[in-house]
């Protein structure tokens, strides 16, 4: 039931969420007009279903009937079960939203401070190169007379 719940709050899940919504609401509507003889019409069925469902209860509409009466406190229940859903799912889709600007953002920052920070070891190689061109390293003290060389192609790598 869990792994229900996570795959109808996902981005693709509203849209499913509100057409199973709609066939609930229907269903529903198609009881009370079956139960309610206070409800002549389909509409009035789908009307008392749905504001008994979100718990609005106008009261123009009201099961009279022992049988629509305890239908109701299912339809109750069940109109807790997808509101709370569809309510979940909407949230989650703004939330994801929210999120994704959020993270391309921090990779447009990241880009750029990667920019600035390759022109800097450019420019850091360049300088060295030319002092090291125009001082050319000594041997050490005490050595055969080699010295110590810098290879300023090679990449620098992390330790």
């Amino acid at each position: 039931m869990v792994w229900a719940q996570q795959h109808l709050v996902t981005r693709g899940g509203v849209t499913y969420l509100l057409t199973v919504s709609l066939g609930v609401l229907l269903a529903c509507g198609l009881g009370f007009w079956w139960l309610e003889p206070t409800t002549p019409t389909l509409a009035d069925g789908m009307w008392l279903a749905f504001t008994t469902a979100a718990t609005v209860g106008y009261g123009d509409v009201v099961p009279t009937t022992a049988a629509s009466k305890i239908f109701s406190v299912f339809v109750v229940l069940l109109g807790f079960g997808v509101l709370t859903l569809v309510t979940a799912a909407i949230a989650t889709k703004w939330v994801e939203t929210e999120e994704r600007l959020i993270e391309r953002e921090i990779i447009h920052d990241m880009r750029h401070e990667m920019t600035l920070l390759r022109r800097e070891l450019a420019a850091l190689r360049n300088e060295v190169s030319r002092y090291v061109e125009s001082h050319p390293p000594a041997a050490a003290p005490g050595s055969q007379g080699q010295a110590v060389g810098l290879d300023l192609q090679q990449p620098v790598k992390d330790e």
